[in-house]
């Protein structure tokens, strides 16, 4: 039944990646998601096969934005993939007690790691990219920019739980990167707020009254790359 539901779609890919997207998802969605994934990145069998492990589909699913309320809706749906709700940096290689300045820098010492795990669709633009506000300096730990967006994408590194206060300071990066760096054929930047853990009520409530773009997002790393 799935198979005539998605016939157009089924037929840009791959039959032994449609193969293993019938044996492995449960509903339509997924298997759309994942055909759609599979289409526009030229996932391989083992890539589509570990990403369907790692469950990429339900993290887009749940992931935490005002998108609803701040992006147009022919942005917004785009937007919402650009967005996990939990990245995975088994690639950094950190000490038990790193500092985000260490993160940081895994992240862009493994930046090829890095932007396949956001998604595909990422340039890379900066680490500590400084912004200028009256007499204050600002940086932003990672600028990225999103070529179907064609938005800039601010991302801020936190390695504790999430904070009301960091989209208020997210808020203010993005409105000084729309009047100061943003393109004039370019849209409107989005950011990305990275940290070790959240409360999704507490996040959902900060995020209400914030009029710029923001998701929230957490991430874990792989115990067994850790240096001991």
């Amino acid at each position: 039944m799935w198979l005539i539901k998605l016939a157009p779609l089924v037929r840009e890919i791959s039959w032994s990646n449609n193969i293993i997207i019938m044996e492995k998802c449960k509903d339509d969605l997924q298997r759309e998601f994942y055909i759609q994934m599979t289409k526009r990145y030229g996932w391989t069998k083992r890539v589509l096969t570990n990403f369907i492990e790692a469950q990429t589909y339900e993290k887009y699913l749940l992931n935490q934005t005002n998108f609803d309320l701040t992006l147009t809706e022919e942005r917004r749906v785009q937007a919402k993939l650009a967005v996990k709700d939990e990245y995975t940096f088994d690639f950094a290689e950190l000490s038990p007690e790193y500092s985000e300045h260490e993160l940081e820098m895994q992240l862009v010492n493994n930046i090829r790691s890095f932007l396949i795990e956001m998604g595909g669709d990422f340039t890379f633009i900066g680490n500590q990219y400084h912004l200028m506000i009256g007499s204050r300096d600002l940086y932003i730990d990672l600028l990225l920019f999103h070529r179907r967006l064609r938005s800039l994408i601010a991302i801020e590194l936190k390695i504790g739980e999430f904070e009301a206060e960091y989209a208020g300071k997210m808020q203010m990066y993005l409105t000084a990167l729309d009047e100061q760096v943003k393109l004039p054929d370019e849209n409107p930047s989005i950011g990305i707020i990275i940290c070790k853990s959240k409360d999704k009520m507490y996040v959902e409530y900060a995020l209400k009254q914030i009029n710029a773009p923001i998701g929230v997002a957490t991430y874990q790393l792989r115990i067994h790359y850790q240096k001991r």
